[in-house]
């Protein structure tokens, strides 16, 4: 638990890194849809390909990027033995009692596995490794400006998105501190039932919980020592700038966009059903 990387800005000189916050988010949601529109093995393959050459790009480490994939490695395999078992087709592999294994499940899994590695690994590219807090505040307050005009409180929204994403890993760490104290202290979490596991937790959740309420009132004290009152008349001591690279970056996703509902209207290999 505590190697989860998850939420965590990773400082580096790479070309995602020198884009402008704004377009990261618009890329991350462009990119999203792009996953979801792949059907067949080479948009897969395709999208595959495109995940690596952005951890590329980032220049993060491979070994800090996977440590985001272990708390849905469960997920993961959960999904694929669904979609194994659940999932007809007409080319059947092997079968027992009433349980059939066909080959378009296997396909089926494999490709829900890629979709959700891929929109972890880009989703945590874009926007906490490569992104500031900060300048995650201010791009998600920028792009959600027109939301002003129908009395949307967008500072304080972008505000608690930014530091809900920012304490993932901190309240990560406290919670293995809390359960490396109780298992010194005898506490057995691996052992008996789901009812006797499920009471093992509380020793960890009301310490968790009251860490949690702590950490808010020191961070609004310290908000209020610094005279923070909100979005209101406020400046900006870097104000972002689009340059040629970020048009060209979205260019980029547009045209990736673009060739894979090509490749989904060719028809190569299995697709999958809607």
């Amino acid at each position: 638990m505590k190697n989860i990387a998850f939420g965590q800005y990773y400082p580096a000189r790479s070309p995602l890194h020198a884009l402008d916050a704004r377009m990261k988010v618009i890329l991350a949601i462009l990119y999203i849809v792009c996953t979801f529109l792949c059907k067949n093995v080479f948009c897969f393959g395709a999208l595959l390909a495109s995940a690596l050459l952005l951890v590329l790009c980032s220049r993060v480490p491979l070994r800090i990027i996977l440590r985001s994939l272990r708390p849905v490695l469960f997920i993961l395999l959960f999904t694929a033995v669904l979609n194994v078992f659940l999932t007809g087709g007409e080319t059947e592999l092997f079968g027992f009692w009433r349980l059939h294994v066909y080959v378009e499940g296997v396909y089926h899994a494999a490709f829900m596995m890629v979709r959700i590695v891929v929109l972890i690994l880009t989703t945590s590219l874009f926007l906490t490794y490569t992104t500031t807090p900060i300048a995650l505040t201010d791009a998600i307050e920028s792009l959600l400006t027109p939301l002003r005009w129908l009395h949307v409180p967008v500072h304080e929204f972008a505000m608690m998105m930014t530091i809900a994403l920012r304490f993932i890993p901190t309240l990560t760490e406290e919670t293995y501190k809390i359960m490396s104290a109780q298992k010194a202290r005898g506490v057995d979490f691996s052992h008996g039932g789901l009812i006797r596991r499920a009471r093992a937790l509380i020793p960890i959740l009301i310490p968790l919980v009251v860490s949690s309420f702590r950490r808010a009132d020191e961070l609004a004290m310290a908000m209020e020592c610094r005279c923070y009152r909100g979005g209101k008349g406020r400046t900006k001591m870097t104000v972002p700038h689009l340059h040629v690279y970020d048009l060209f970056a979205l260019l980029l996703v547009v045209a990736f966009g673009a060739g894979i509902v090509w490749l989904n209207r060719q028809g190569y290999g299995y697709t999958m059903p809607r």
